[in-house]
C-alpha cells in the first residue's frame, strides 16, 4: 500500500513563513501537501509600517495578496486565525477547525512586549500590524484636522516610547511630514511636538556611538526632543511618567506610540511547547528540541548558534525561511541534509524620513542619501524575491516616490 502524501503545514505568512512556502513551491517536485495558513489574506512588510502610520505609504500598496504570489496548485492557502497548538496530537486549531500535519513550521511572528508597564495596552498605539498602523495614521490625521476646533496643543504632541528601529523610523517619518501637515491644516509649525523616550544612553543601541549620534543630530535638526537614560514607569491617558536622573517627571501628549520591544507569539506562549516569552529554543537546524517534526522561523525562534547581538529582524526571518524550505525539500525527497543554519548579516539601515538614513552595510557605515538608497534597495530586494521585477515596479520603494 502506497504511503499517504506528507502534510506540511506552515502557520504564519510573514517574512519567514512566506519564504518557506515560496521555497517549497519553487524547489519541491514531490506529492506532499503544502498548506500556508495566515490570519490575513495578504502579506505586508513590517519594516515599512512606520510609513503606513504616517500616510506616506498607502494600505493598498502595502498589501501583497498571498493568492497572487503563490502557485495555488502547489501551495494551498487558508485564511484563518490559529488559536491553539496541539503538538502531541500533530494538529493546530483555528477558528475554522483543526488542521492536521506531519511537519509543522511555526512562523507566527511577534507581539509588542509591554514589559509589565501599567497602561501600555490601554493608552498606547503600537506598530504590530498593518491594521494597527492604519489606526495610528487615522488618529494623527484626525488630530490635525480637528485642531481648528479643539485648539488643544496636546492633540498635536506625540510621544514615542522606545528608541530602537521602529520608534526612530516612525519618529523621523512623522517629523519630516510636520511642515506639510501644518501647512495643509493651517497650524503654526511651533505647536506640534514629537518626543522620543529611550532607556539607553543613545538611540539605536544596535549601532556604534558615532552612527547613533549622527541619527540623533538628524532628528534634533527636525525638531524632535530625545529623552535618553529614561525609565518609563507608567502610561496614563495623554501622559507618560518617566524616571530620569533619579527624578520622576511627566511627558504630555495625546498620541502615544509604544515601540519599546517585542516578544514571540502569545499562541506559542500559551502552548505546551516549552518557550520563553513566546519564543522556542531550536537546534542548529531550526528544529524544536522537544518535537522533532516542528520547525520554527522568525520571531518565534531562538536559534542556538545565532549571534546574540542580532535582534529578531526581517532579514533573519527571511534567511530562516529559505533554509527551512531547503531542508524540507531534502527531507521529503529522502536526501541527506546536515548543513546547520547560519545567519549572513548583510547589514542594517534605519531610515530618517524618505531621503535620509544611517546604517551598516557589509560592515561599512553609511548615512544620508546613500543610506536611504540602501534602505529602498533592501525593501525592493525582498519584493523581487517573492514576485520578481513586476512586484518591484508595482510595490517598490523609489527615491522620489512619495504620496505627495
Amino acid at each position: 500500500m502506497a504511503e499517504a502524501p506528507k502534510k506540511i503545514l506552515i502557520i504564519g505568512g510573514g517574512y519567514g513563513g512566506l519564504k518557506v512556502a515560496l521555497g517549497l513551491q519553487r524547489q519541491y517536485k514531490g506529492n506532499a501537501t503544502i498548506t500556508l495558513i495566515s490570519k490575513h489574506d495578504y502579506h505586508y512588510q513590517t519594516t515599512l509600517l512606520h510609513k503606513v502610520a504616517i500616510g506616506t505609504l498607502s494600505a493598498r500598496k502595502a498589501r501583497i495578496y498571498y493568492r497572487k504570489v503563490l502557485d495555488l496548485h502547489k501551495v494551498h492557502f487558508i485564511k484563518d486565525k490559529i488559536k491553539q497548538l496541539c503538538p502531541k496530537e500533530n494538529k493546530v486549531i483555528g477558528n475554522g477547525g483543526a488542521y492536521a500535519y506531519d511537519i509543522l513550521v511555526i512562523a507566527l511572528g511577534f507581539k509588542p512586549n509591554n514589559f509589565g508597564v501599567k497602561g501600555v495596552d490601554k493608552y498606547a498605539y503600537t506598530l504590530s500590524s498593518l491594521n494597527a498602523a492604519l489606526k495610528l495614521d487615522k488618529n494623527i490625521e484626525n488630530k490635525f484636522k480637528e485642531y481648528v476646533h479643539t485648539k488643544n496643543p496636546r492633540d498635536l504632541q506625540v510621544i514615542v516610547c522606545g528608541t530602537g528601529f521602529t520608534g526612530i523610523e516612525f519618529t523621523a517619518e512623522l517629523a519630516t511630514q510636520l511642515d506639510e501637515l501644518c501647512l495643509i491644516c493651517g497650524i503654526p509649525r511651533e505647536i506640534p511636538k514629537v518626543t522620543c523616550i529611550g532607556r539607553s544612553a543613545h538611540i539605536l543601541p544596535v549601532f556604534n556611538d558615532h552612527l547613533a549620534k549622527t541619527a540623533e543630530n538628524k532628528l534634533e535638526a527636525l525638531g524632535v526632543e530625545i529623552l535618553s537614560n529614561a525609565c518609563i514607569k507608567e502610561i496614563k491617558e495623554g501622559e507618560v511618567i518617566i524616571e530620569c536622573g533619579g527624578k520622576t517627571q511627566s511627558v504630555y501628549g495625546n498620541t502615544i506610540l509604544w515601540s519599546a520591544g517585542v516578544k514571540g507569539s502569545d499562541i506559542v506562549e500559551k502552548s505546551e511547547i516549552p518557550n520563553k516569552n513566546g519564543r522556542i529554543a531550536v537546534n542548529a537546524q531550526l528544529q524544536c528540541k522537544d518535537f522533532n517534526n516542528i520547525y520554527v522561523v522568525g520571531d518565534c525562534a531562538v536559534a542556538a548558534n545565532k549571534d546574540a547581538i542580532h535582534a529578531p529582524t526581517a532579514q533573519l526571518s527571511a534567511q530562516m525561511g529559505d533554509y527551512v524550505a531547503e531542508l524540507l525539500c531534502a527531507k521529503l525527497e529522502g536526501r541527506e541534509f546536515s548543513k546547520p543554519f547560519a545567519f549572513n548579516h548583510r547589514g542594517t539601515v534605519c531610515s530618517i524620513g524618505h531621503t535620509d538614513g544611517v546604517g551598516i552595510v557589509y560592515h561599512k557605515n553609511v548615512k544620508g542619501e546613500l543610506a536611504a538608497f540602501m534602505k529602498n534597495t533592501i525593501e525592493n530586494k525582498w519584493l523581487y524575491s517573492i514576485g520578481g521585477f513586476n512586484m518591484v515596479f508595482k510595490k517598490g520603494q523609489f527615491r522620489y516616490r512619495t504620496s505627495n
